[in-house]
């Protein structure tokens, strides 16, 4: 079956270049183009990945991202703005997008990088480690995207599933950032270290952990992190 993407995007030139470049690519494509039919688009085409403009009629992009991640539809999201600032990025990343590309943008590297989150959004399961694992006081579901602690539920996004389990599968190990930019974001990534950095945070506030010294993931200054169970 032709993997499924839906494109959420108001400008229809932009629109509908994406939506040819897409399915010359083999992929099934559908499109919508204001922020508040987003979650009924959603919910009605089931995606496996969604490309979200920031800038929409209706609801931001931003606020469908929060919705989604709210209601626990772990899809990866590609975001498209025109703003090129870093704190904007930061918030879609910290709102639970997966990358982030600014307008304009190069076709080539928008395939690459929507394949790239393919591959790592592949089932848990197939090479990607146990079903369910531990860390601390939380249990991982990797199935259902869900990190459980105590009677808290948190949805986790396809890069901190795969953050986490590259942590379990590596305990008391310092794994560079370079290494884990190229394990979970993939060798084609061109930002900075700052996106993981945040992604860290989220996942310190989601494992407990948030305090001024870590208990789980642990800074490695001037190298990377590493998992202390």
């Amino acid at each position: 079956m032709k993997a499924k993407v839906l494109i959420i995007e108001d400008d229809p030139h932009i629109l509908l270049g994406l939506e040819e470049i897409l399915k010359g690519e083999g992929y099934a494509v559908t499109t919508c183009d204001r922020g508040d039919l987003a979650l009924e688009a959603v919910t009605k085409c089931q995606p496996d990945l969604i490309v979200l403009d920031v800038m929409l009629p209706g609801l931001s992009g931003y606020d469908v991202c929060r919705q989604l991640r709210a209601k626990r539809i772990s899809t990866p999201i590609l975001m498209l703005t025109a703003k090129g600032q870093e704190m904007d990025k930061v918030i879609g990343l910290e709102l639970g997008a997966d990358d982030y590309m600014t307008k304009p943008f190069g076709v080539r590297e928008l395939v690459a990088r929507i394949s790239a989150l393919r591959r790592r959004a592949c089932p848990p399961g197939e090479g990607d480690g146990a079903a369910s694992f531990q860390i601390g006081a939380s249990t991982i579901d990797a199935k259902r995207f869900l990190l459980c602690r105590g009677k808290v539920s948190e949805q986790l996004t396809a890069k901190e599933l795969k953050l986490l389990q590259l942590f379990h599968a590596h305990p008391g190990e310092v794994l560079s950032r370079d290494k884990l930019l190229n394990e979970v974001w993939g060798y084609s990534y061109y930002g900075t270290t700052r996106t993981l950095d945040q992604v860290i945070v989220q996942l310190r506030k989601k494992l407990g952990d948030s305090g001024e010294e870590p208990r789980h993931l642990v800074t490695v200054h001037g190298v990377g992190y590493k998992l202390v169970d």
